[in-house]
């Protein structure tokens, strides 16, 4: 996997160590607009990598440090996010910048392909568990909507990232830490 290094001047220090990842869609009308934005010191947000269309990957913040992507979010009782996660921002212009026809804009293969290498990559190092890759709008339900009712979150739990309910599992799955074997007890 091939990432490109683009820092970010907005991040800090980690108070907390990584337990969660975080993914977002960009929500602006091109890539090179959300990579301008997340470079930008006045805009004072950021994440640590960008996901193109493509599946060109970007690095603008270590890991190790703390970039501004999660904003006023809380999981599972905890809060400060962006201390506890890294944040993937993948391009696509979500519900304010529509595919023509008025849907929303569809997730390319590449791009998803690179998603998953990238989350797996990441997920390994910090032992990140399947309850940890939430959406941003899992970690802000009442201000954020991203990634979006069209990602494709099944394609990550098929290749054992996330937790999607399926037939098997049921929708308990997700509520009790991914561990449906609890449920039948």
């Amino acid at each position: 996997m091939q990432i490109e290094d683009t820092p970010s001047p907005n991040f800090d220090a980690r108070k907390h160590p990584v337990s969660l990842l975080v993914l977002h869609y960009t929500g602006m009308e091109s890539g090179d607009a959300a990579l301008a934005r997340m470079r930008d010191p006045e805009a004072k947000v950021s994440a640590h990598y960008m996901v193109w269309e493509d599946g060109r990957i970007a690095r603008l913040v270590p890991e190790n440090r703390r970039a501004w992507h999660a904003g006023v979010s809380t999981w599972q009782g905890l809060e400060d996010l962006n201390s506890r996660s890294v944040g993937i921002e993948i391009v696509n212009g979500g519900h304010d910048y529509r595919a023509p026809g008025g849907g929303l804009p569809p997730y390319p293969d590449a791009q998803i392909a690179a998603v998953i290498a990238l989350a797996r990559e990441i997920m390994a190092h910090h032992a990140i568990p399947p309850t940890g890759l939430v959406g941003h709008s899992d970690i802000a339900p009442t201000r954020k909507i991203d990634p979006g009712e069209h990602f494709p979150w099944p394609r990550l739990a098929d290749a054992g990232l996330g937790l999607w309910p399926g037939f098997e599992t049921g929708a308990a799955c997700v509520w009790s830490g991914g561990d449906a074997s609890r449920l039948n007890a």
